[in-house]
């Protein structure tokens, strides 16, 4: 077993493609300089064989081979669903 591949948690941004998602991962780190911890965000293609996502789920991603120019990942599990919540403006 060479390794494990890599798994991130992210918000769908947009499922307008076939079979891909855009996936947004936050993740935090502390500047070196000023020592306060920045938000940093990143995006990434991720493969949806059955076209379940939707844009504002919360998905786990994993690594994969590449599948085109930009997917190296593919959707593992949907860890939660947006709720159909109507705001007040």
């Amino acid at each position: 077993m060479p390794g494990r591949r890599q798994e991130k948690t992210g918000v769908v941004l947009s499922n307008r493609m076939q079979k891909t998602v855009v996936v947004k991962v936050v993740r935090r780190v502390k500047d070196p300089l000023y020592k306060r911890y920045v938000t940093k965000t990143s995006t990434f293609h991720a493969h949806d064989e059955q076209n379940r996502c939707s844009t504002g789920d919360k998905v786990r991603i994993q690594e994969t081979r590449p599948l085109s120019r930009l997917k190296r990942w593919r959707v593992v599990e949907i860890l939660s669903h947006k709720g159909t919540e109507k705001g007040t403006a």
